[in-house]
C-alpha cells in the first residue's frame, strides 16, 4: 500500500508540474530542475548569493552554491534557476563535481564563472583523522552572462595538493587577480592569498602570496576542545571593492562561536600586498555570511548576503540585501534592502 501511495504521488506530481528545463551539458552529463518564475528573493533558497547587473541586457544574474542561475528585472522577482555550468568530466573534476559558491564577472569583452569545485573520489591529504578531497577555485568561461560557461585553457588555477575556495575576481594596475581562501582544514589557520591570472583570465601566473591569515581577525572567536576561546580558523567568501575615497577593503567571513558572521579588512597600502588591517567589529549582524558589492541599475550599492533559519530541523539559507554607505574610507552597513 506505501508503495501504491507513493507511485501516485509521482503521477501526480508529473502531470500537475511545469515541464523541467533539461540542459544537455559537456560529455553527456545533464542537470534537471524545474524552472519557475517570478520567485520572490526571500523565497529561493541559496546559500553564497552573488549577484551581477548586466548594462546591456538590463537584467540582474544571480548565483550561488550549485552551478543554477537566477535572473531578475527588478530584484523583486526571480526566474530560475538555469543549469549554467559545463565542466570536463575527463578533468580532476570527475563527472558530477560539488559547486559552491559561483561568481559572474565581466572582465573585457567575456562572462566568467569563478566557483569552487569538489570531487570527493579525489583524495589529496588526511589531517587530525580528516580525509580532504580535492577541491579548487576554478574559472569558466561564456560570451554571455546567461551563459552556458564552459572550460577553458589549463584544468588547474592552483596547486593540486591544497583545498582551497571561494575564489573571486581583482584587477589591479591592469593586472587580473584570483583572490581565494586556503581551507583551514589542511593549515588549521585558513589563509587569504592571491594569484596572478593570465590576461584572458585562462590559467594562472607564477606561485601564490598569502595577504592575511584567520587568527589575524579580532572579531572571530570559537572554543576549542579544552574549553579555551581562540579565533577563528576559517576564512570564506572574499570580495575586494574599493570605496569613493580609493580605499581597498576586502569583505571575507568566519565565526563568532558557532554563528556565521562576516568582517572586512582594509589595506594600508591601497593595494593587494597590504598589510591587511582587520576591522575591530564584524560589518553584518550575527547569522549574515558571504557577502559582495553590486549596483543595482540605477547606481544604488548593495551588499548580498545569506543568512540561515531552520525549517523542520533543515538548515534553510537565503538571500538577503542591504543598503551600504561607500563614501567614506570605509563601508557603513544600511538598513535591509527590499525592491519595490
Amino acid at each position: 500500500m506505501r508503495y501504491l501511495l507513493l507511485f501516485s504521488l509521482l503521477i501526480f506530481l508529473a502531470c500537475n508540474s511545469k515541464e523541467p528545463e533539461i540542459i544537455q551539458g559537456q560529455n553527456g552529463g545533464r542537470r534537471i530542475r524545474e524552472v519557475k518564475e517570478n520567485v520572490p528573493l526571500d523565497s529561493i533558497r541559496l546559500s553564497d548569493p552573488a549577484i551581477l547587473t548586466d548594462v546591456k541586457s538590463g537584467m540582474y544574474y544571480m548565483t550561488g552554491t550549485g552551478g543554477w542561475l537566477w535572473k531578475s528585472k527588478d530584484l523583486k522577482n526571480w526566474n530560475g534557476p538555469y543549469w549554467v555550468a559545463e565542466t570536463d568530466s575527463n578533468s580532476w573534476m570527475g563527472k558530477r563535481p560539488m559547486i559552491w559558491a559561483a561568481e559572474l564577472h565581466q572582465y573585457k569583452d567575456k562572462y566568467y564563472f569563478f566557483g569552487t569545485f569538489t570531487n570527493d573520489q579525489i583524495k589529496i591529504d588526511i589531517v587530525k583523522d580528516n580525509v580532504i578531497p580535492r577541491r579548487a577555485s576554478h574559472i569558466l568561461v561564456s560570451d554571455q552572462p546567461e551563459g552556458p560557461y564552459v572550460p577553458m585553457q589549463d584544468p588547474t588555477y592552483l596547486p593540486a595538493d591544497a583545498p582551497t575556495l571561494d575564489g573571486t575576481f581583482w584587477e589591479e594596475d591592469g593586472i587580473p587577480y584570483m583572490i581565494y581562501c586556503g581551507e583551514w582544514l589542511q593549515n588549521w589557520n585558513g589563509t587569504m592569498s592571491k594569484i596572478e591570472l593570465k590576461p584572458d583570465l585562462s590559467g594562472s601566473v607564477g606561485e601564490s602570496d598569502t595577504l592575511f591569515r584567520a587568527f589575524d581577525a579580532p572579531w572571530s572567536r570559537e572554543v576549542n576542545s579544552e574549553g579555551d576561546t581562540l579565533p577563528s580558523k576559517v576564512t570564506d567568501g572574499p570580495w575586494l571593492f574599493k570605496t569613493q575615497t580609493g580605499k581597498l577593503g576586502m569583505l571575507w567571513t568566519s565565526w563568532v562561536y558557532d554563528v556565521y558572521t562576516q568582517g572586512v579588512a582594509y589595506s594600508e597600502s591601497g593595494t593587494l600586498d597590504g598589510p591587511w588591517i582587520q576591522e575591530e567589529e564584524p560589518i553584518t549582524p550575527p547569522n549574515f555570511g558571504h557577502g559582495m558589492l553590486f549596483r543595482t541599475l540605477e547606481g544604488k550599492l548593495l551588499m548580498s548576503v545569506h543568512s540561515h533559519r531552520s525549517e523542520n530541523g533543515r538548515y534553510i539559507r537565503y538571500p538577503n540585501l542591504f543598503e551600504v554607505d561607500d563614501s567614506g574610507d570605509k563601508l557603513i552597513l544600511g538598513p535591509k534592502y527590499y525592491s519595490k
